[in-house]
């Protein structure tokens, strides 16, 4: 019998989406030979997920889940290819599966559960893709508020944090945590303040709005241009956004009035947004 290397279990792997197990056994069977072994597991139905491989994955749904603790929140996206199977039973529980899994590692899913997902696979018929998945462990005294919108389209995990421990009981913590969630999923910040906005991308909006005002008088350009920064800013960096429940109302005004509100100081530490297929 021919010695079967990993190199040889990985290459048919990828070729067929079949276990590592089941191709070491083929390539066992066959001496080694990719071809037959390949077509052996075609025979055995086992080969399902490669002749789907190609296709598109843009439906699917997005799910959190967290640990018993409530520490740790996990939130991932699972892509499939036709909304019939997204609203499928077996296809669903198989997301909350992964949200779960989700709560227990930081290593992308689809390498932890790639067997699971190629099993999967077969028994529903349709391309799957566990597209990506986040964990988020609290730092410190605060809370993790998770929100799912659109029926999966959309989820959202935001760590609020405080100073003192009893701040997280009280109900405006409670309904800040979420807001911040809802202001998250609605508004999409591309950043968290201005600081992170490469340097790269803000010189190129300078130079549009500059060009925007030419013509005007030299002294006052400078002012304009600084003027369309701000709001610039104000679209795309979280605590500069306007609340979407009160938009005149920054989120960064929202956090400093509700702190004081509750005698502590708040702090969005960070947060994640996932749209499905973006």
């Amino acid at each position: 019998m021919a010695t079967i290397t990993a190199a040889q279990v990985k290459e048919l792997r990828d070729a067929t989406a079949v276990s590592m197990m089941d191709c070491k056994k083929a390539l066992q069977e066959t001496d080694g030979n990719m071809e037959e072994a390949t077509r052996l597991l075609r025979e055995r139905g086992m080969a399902t997920a490669s002749k789907r491989a190609a296709k598109a994955t843009n439906q699917g749904i997005i799910a959190t889940d967290s640990a018993d603790d409530g520490k740790t929140v996990g939130l991932v996206e699972v892509n499939c290819e036709t909304d019939f199977v997204s609203r499928n039973e077996d296809f669903q529980a198989f997301v909350t599966e992964l949200a779960a899994a989700s709560t227990t590692t930081d290593d992308p899913l689809a390498e932890v559960c790639a067997d699971a997902l190629t099993d999967r696979i077969a028994a529903i018929g349709e391309n799957l893709k566990i597209r990506r998945n986040v964990r988020f462990s609290l730092q410190g005294s605060g809370a993790i508020g998770a929100y799912i919108h659109m029926g999966g389209k959309v989820g959202v995990l935001v760590e609020l944090g405080c100073e003192k421990d009893d701040t997280v009981a009280a109900p405006a913590y409670q309904q800040l945590l979420r807001d911040l969630t809802l202001h998250v999923a609605a508004c999409n910040p591309s950043y968290m303040v201005a600081e992170e906005v490469p340097a790269a991308d803000l010189a190129a909006e300078r130079a549009i709005f500059a060009k925007q005002v030419e013509g005007k008088p030299e002294q006052i350009i400078d002012k304009i241009v600084d003027g369309k920064v701000k709001k610039f800013y104000s679209e795309i960096c979280f605590l500069q956004q306007g609340f979407v429940k009160e938009p005149k109302q920054s989120v960064a005004e929202l956090l400093a009035e509700t702190g004081k509100a509750l005698d502590d100081t708040l702090t969005i530490r960070r947060y994640v947004r996932y749209q499905l297929g973006a």
